[in-house]
């Protein structure tokens, strides 16, 4: 393929590439680039939001480039301050490598494993001496680093800022010293930190890398950036009724920025189904329908999507309970209860709170109020308005928490099995 038709292709969907002219230069006369991603293991889980960029890396592999997934196991020490107040907490070392494991085997549903280089920042900067350290650190000055937005802020209002924070971008920047790289992508909250690296590069006496910038997904809330801390993520490894559910549930207005970031779909199709929409000849749920369908083939399968489908119509369009919904007895756990939280239960009545937290609906008491409080939760397809409401255990009960996570509960029956 042509380098003009390969640009073509890696701008889509770009919010910015520095420098465009360098990047076509860069594909004539190397032919196959470094591109490199560089991501901080501080939690668990990939969501829709990673794969903005985990996408536009597979179309660089698909072009023939040389793709580095960049784990910065030494780097998320600090973590990175990008839009921060506080100073993060460290994590340790099991914690970066467990969340690192995770990564890697959730990157490759997107990116080619036969194609993808896995490397550790630790490699180099765990070895670096104080002097290559103070090296480093004189490429840069305080001022430049008090311009970004969120240091700015943080001096500006009194918030500290730890010494080992000014490190995070330059230890990043450094990255691209170490792997040459030719191109380095991330979200617009990067800019900084990729801009460091040209310099920091050019300081090295490398040619500085080409920055490509890709959007921030919005979450499930269609506000906020999309964040597993604020509930509104929807993860690439989750269960395909979950991962659907969540796409049926996004406001109408982010249903074509997430065909155009999350699918392959051509722009003409999209353009044509985004005109059927403003004409009312597609409805926006059908338009979702086709979203969900997609996301969780791509993911999944086509046949797990189907069932998807099948079981949430089943569910939400004709109000019928999930066929695969788990019963949850409740004696043994009461019984022990008792003796530690004296308004667990009373009897043939437990407490809401703690049924929620039993059952697996809450993870703990502030939890289970919250989604009490947020109207989340139902009991026989009765809303839950009062956090203090006992419910009765000589029946068996439907609790509904959210749109898509139900339980069977009960108590047997004394001396029954």
């Amino acid at each position: 393929m042509s380098a003009e038709a390969q640009l073509k292709l890696i701008k889509r969907n770009t919010v910015e590439i520095i420098q465009e002219r360098d990047l076509l230069r860069r594909i004539k006369n190397k032919g196959c680039l470094k591109i490199k991603f560089g991501v901080d293991p501080t939690t668990p889980d990939i969501h829709l939001g990673h794969s903005v960029i985990l996408l536009k890396l597979r179309c660089f592999q698909d072009l023939g480039h040389q793709v580095i997934l960049l784990i910065g196991d030494f780097t998320a020490r600090v973590g990175d301050p990008s839009g921060r107040i506080k100073t993060r907490k460290p994590l340790s070392s099991r914690q970066i490598m467990a969340n690192a494991k995770t990564y890697q085997h959730q990157s490759f549903k997107i990116l080619d494993p036969a194609k993808t280089k896995v490397l550790f920042n630790s490699e180099w900067l765990s070895r670096m001496n104080f002097s290559r350290v103070l090296r480093l650190a004189s490429h840069h000055t305080v001022a430049r680093m008090l311009e970004r937005d969120d240091f700015h802020k943080r001096y500006r209002e009194n918030y500290p800022i730890g010494l080992h924070e000014f490190m995070y971008p330059l230890m990043q920047a450094y990255d691209s010293v170490a792997l040459k790289a030719d191109i380095e992508i991330g979200g617009t909250d990067q800019k900084f930190n990729l801009l460091l690296a040209r310099q920091i590069q050019k300081s090295y006496g490398q040619p500085p890398q080409i920055i490509i910038t890709m959007p921030i997904l919005e979450g499930t809330d269609g506000v906020e950036k999309m964040s597993k801390s604020l509930g509104n993520y929807i993860g690439i490894s989750e269960d395909p009724y979950e991962m659907y559910s969540k796409i049926m549930s996004i406001p109408d207005e982010l249903i074509f920025r997430y065909f155009r970031l999350l699918t392959d779909l051509k722009a003409e199709e999209i353009g044509s189904k985004e005109k059927a929409l403003s004409k009312g000849i597609l409805h926006p749920k059908e338009a979702k329908k086709d979203l969900a369908r997609w996301i969780v083939s791509f993911y999944w399968d086509t046949s797990s999507a189907k069932a998807t489908e099948d079981k949430f119509e089943r569910v939400f369009e004709r109000g019928e309970l999930p066929a695969d919904i788990i019963y949850v007895d409740v004696s043994d756990s009461v019984s022990v209860s008792e003796s530690v939280d004296a308004r667990a239960s009373k009897g043939d009545t437990i407490w809401i709170v703690k049924l929620l937290e039993l059952t697996g609906l809450a993870k703990t008491h502030s939890e289970a109020r919250r989604l009490i409080e947020g109207g989340a939760v139902r009991c026989d397809g009765k809303k839950i308005e009062d956090i203090n409401v006992e419910i009765s255990l000589r029946n068996e009960h439907v609790l509904q928490v959210g749109r898509r996570r139900f339980v069977r509960v009960g108590k047997k029956a004394e001396g029954g099995t």
